[in-house]
């Protein structure tokens, strides 16, 4: 596939260093004014078409949902490809896990969560990437779920902007996570 002449130019580095950022309060103008579609996200003050989802990407993003919907306790919120606004980005993230009540968000997405996950069927590099968003966001927990290797990426410890641990599961291991909750990955990658 050939890229047209506005991406190839962003290849060039002193170019992309020169591109110019927008802020959130930009980004959502831009969305209420109809000029940008739904389908975007803003990461790092740049926005970014969301990839479409594989059937497999809805599958183990339902089933990873159902999971904590039946098991997160009174006072959190599971929320599914809905914004989390962050200092200079507004993701939607697969899931999280939100502390509070709905109520709380009737005027402004959350600004944190307990968990966040991705589920990286084409977008491996990008959703790695998205660490060095929720780390300095001091997201505690933040997930990588690559089902075509029946693995999940671990990453906790967010310390100056970084992530100090990572860890990997596969298929047959359990990861304790939010609440205590343990998450079987035979369940989810069955």
């Amino acid at each position: 596939m050939k890229k047209t002449m506005s991406i190839a130019v962003l290849e060039n580095i002193s170019i992309r260093q020169r591109v110019i950022p927008i802020s959130i309060n930009q980004y959502h103008q831009m969305n209420e004014l109809g000029i940008i579609s739904e389908k975007t996200e803003l990461i790092d003050g740049v926005i970014l078409e969301k990839m479409s989802k594989s059937p497999l990407h809805s599958y183990i993003a339902y089933v990873i949902n159902r999971f904590f919907i039946e098991r997160i306790p009174e006072g959190y919120l599971v929320r599914k490809e809905e914004p989390l606004t962050l200092a200079r980005s507004e993701l939607e993230p697969d899931i999280s896990i939100i502390k509070g009540d709905l109520t709380h968000f009737k005027t402004a997405h959350p600004s944190y969560a307990e968990l966040v996950i991705e589920i990286a069927i084409s977008s491996l590099e990008m959703d790695r990437a998205k660490s060095n968003i929720y780390a300095p966001a001091e997201i505690p927990e933040y997930w990588v779920v690559i089902p075509t290797k029946k693995q999940v990426e671990v990453y906790t410890q967010p310390e100056n902007g970084n992530y100090r641990i990572v860890q990997i599961y596969r298929q047959s291991d359990k990861i304790k996570t939010i609440c205590d909750l343990v998450v079987n990955l035979d369940d989810i990658f069955d």
